[in-house]
């Protein structure tokens, strides 16, 4: 494992285990929706949401429990997205992380219940003055996530993207749905790390600006993962989007053009982080890790 590997692996182990922690016991009479949100969120995925808050603090010289307990909200947010985005409603996906998705292994009507509960508690653990914030700052933190996952974010964006299917979209329009479904939480965790490391306005301006180009390069991996990605490698159904005739980035683009749209974002992004010189390399390396990576 590269050293950019076992940081990630190291981050994503110190979430889990705070996620672990702070997520409802199973027991109890909703033991039940406890078992199913604990299904939801633990034991899968990258946690490249809660990396790039804790990547963004040590950028600025925080580290800690605080950035930790950031990541930890928005990978609940995360989780909630896509259990709603797994449902017969949306994209009726039978896999998620590779095992049944939640309404398969618990049924729509709980896991309609997992995400309207575990959206609530990522503002409350971001609430909580436990974890080394202060109000000012966990205030910030809690507007900040509620932008980024309401309609004029990530579900608004899963609206255009539900919009998309069975329409051909020129580049120009296409890139609304990711900008908001995928970017707006990407844009979020980076924006958290900037308030934890208490940025400078003309930092916090560079790091958005990174996460807006790491949000449409993430989009354009997924749908270079849909277009030729197996199940086994990804760990959640593939190929839907070009079954359904959702407008994607390959789709408009090819496969060549994709390809080279996500050099460009790379080369911006690599721009966006000059202003902190060596100490960015981990950012760097996270933008490269994402458009590379095979799930």
């Amino acid at each position: 494992m590269t050293p950019f590997g076992e940081r990630l692996a190291a981050v994503a182990a110190a979430v889990e285990a705070e996620l672990a922690a702070l997520l409802p016991p199973v027991e109890g009479p909703q033991a039940r929706l406890h078992e199913a949100m604990r299904y939801a969120v633990l034991g899968g995925g990258k946690r490249l949401r809660a990396f790039l808050v804790v990547a963004t603090a040590e950028l600025l010289g925080t580290s800690g429990r605080a950035p930790v307990r950031g990541g930890a909200a928005i990978e609940l947010v995360h989780a909630y997205s896509l259990v709603h985005d797994d449902l017969l409603a949306m994209d009726d996906a039978l896999m998620r992380r590779g095992r049944p998705s939640c309404h398969h292994a618990f049924g729509e009507a709980t896991a309609i219940l997992v995400g309207d509960a575990l959206q609530p508690l990522a503002f409350e653990l971001l609430a909580r003055p436990d974890y080394g914030a202060d109000a000012e700052q966990r205030c910030r933190l809690i507007a900040g996530l509620a932008a980024a996952a309401g309609s004029l974010g990530m579900c608004g964006g899963q609206l255009l993207g539900l919009v998309a299917e069975k329409q051909r979209w020129p580049r120009a329009d296409i890139s609304a749905m990711p900008r908001l479904k995928t970017g707006a939480p990407l844009r979020c965790a980076c924006t958290a790390g900037a308030i934890l490391g208490r940025a400078s306005a003309a930092e916090a301006a560079q790091l958005a600006a990174y996460a807006d180009e790491l949000g449409l390069a993430f989009q354009i991996r997924d749908d270079l993962l849909d277009r030729g990605g197996e199940g086994v490698a990804t760990g959640k159904d593939s190929g839907r989007d070009g079954a359904v005739g959702k407008a994607t980035f390959v789709g408009v683009l090819g496969e060549t053009g994709a390809g080279e749209a996500l050099e460009e974002l790379r080369q911006r992004a690599v721009g966006r982080l000059d202003i902190f010189g060596h100490r960015a390399t981990v950012l760097v390396e996270l933008f490269e890790f994402a458009i590379r990576r095979l799930s």
